[in-house]
C-alpha cells in the first residue's frame, strides 16, 4: 500500500524484529505516536458486521483503553475477559487453561497515549513477551477499561490457524459472491469517507480494471 498517498492517507512502517509481544507495538511507534491517542489491530484479524464501521469511529476517541469482547467456543486460545451479574468486566486472563469465561477479546483496541508508559513498565510473561493482556489489566485496574460486546450479527474471523484461514476464505467468498460487494476494499472506503475525490479514485483504480475487484470497484462511480 506504499505511503497511503493514493488512499488520502499517510502510512509509515517500522519493524519488530523479534516476537516479543503485541505490547511492543507501542514502544516502536512511541515517535509515530506522539502525543496522539493510538489504535492496535491485528493483522491476521477480520471484522465485518452492519454497523461496525460506525462503532468503531465512535470508540476513536479514548479516555483509557477501549476493548471488545466476543462469544467464542475456544477462549483457550485467546485473552478472555470475566463479566460480573452487571455485564462489568471483572478480569482478564491471556490464554487461560481453565477460561472463565468464553468472551475472547479480539484484536482490535483503542488507547490513550498512556499505553506508551504502560506497555514500558509492563514486565514480560512466562512466555517471553510483553502481553497486550497486562496492558489491558492495568486499564481496568485503574477504572479505566471499556469493554463493549460485539453484537452477534459481526463476524470476528482470526486466520492465525490453517483451518481459521480457510474459513475466513470461504467466508469472504460466500459474501462477496451473494452480496456482489467487496470485503475489505480500501479505495472504496477512501472515497466513500471523502479521504480522496472521483478523479483520485479513478487514479488509484485504473492499474486494476483488468480484474474483478478493479471492475466492482469502477462500478461504484455508476451507483
Amino acid at each position: 500500500m506504499g505511503d497511503g498517498k493514493k488512499f488520502g492517507c499517510s502510512f509509515s512502517y517500522e519493524v519488530q524484529e523479534s516476537p516479543n509481544g503485541l505490547a511492543e507495538a507501542f514502544i516502536i511507534g512511541e515517535d509515530f505516536i506522539g502525543d496522539d491517542k493510538v489504535a492496535l489491530i491485528l493483522g491476521d484479524n477480520i471484522f465485518y458486521g452492519t454497523g461496525l464501521s460506525d462503532l468503531l469511529q465512535q470508540n476513536n476517541d479514548p479516555k483509557g483503553g477501549i476493548i471488545y469482547a466476543y462469544h467464542v467456543h475456544d477462549p483457550e486460545r485467546y485473552g478472555v475477559v470475566e463479566f460480573n451479574e452487571r455485564g462489568k468486566a471483572m478480569s482478564i486472563e491471556e490464554k487461560p487453561e481453565n477460561p472463565k469465561s468464553n468472551y475472547a477479546v479480539p484484536g482490535i483496541c483503542f488507547y490513550g497515549n498512556s499505553v506508551i508508559e504502560i506497555a514500558k513498565n509492563i514486565t514480560p510473561s512466562k512466555r517471553g513477551e510483553l502481553e497486550i493482556t497486562d496492558i489491558n489489566k492495568a486499564y481496568l485496574k485503574a477504572g479505566k477499561l471499556q469493554v463493549s460486546v460485539l453484537d452477534k450479527g459481526t463476524a470476528w474471523l482470526d486466520t492465525g490457524t490453517f483451518k481459521s484461514l480457510m474459513q475466513a476464505s470461504q467466508f469472504v467468498q460466500v459474501i462477496e459472491e451473494r452480496q456482489g460487494l467487496k470485503i475489505g476494499a480500501i479505495e472504496e472506503a477512501a472515497y466513500k469517507m471523502g479521504f480522496i475525490n472521483k478523479s483520485q479514485f479513478i487514479e488509484a483504480v485504473k492499474p486494476l480494471t483488468k480484474s474483478g475487484y478493479g471492475k466492482h470497484l469502477m462500478r461504484l462511480l455508476a451507483e
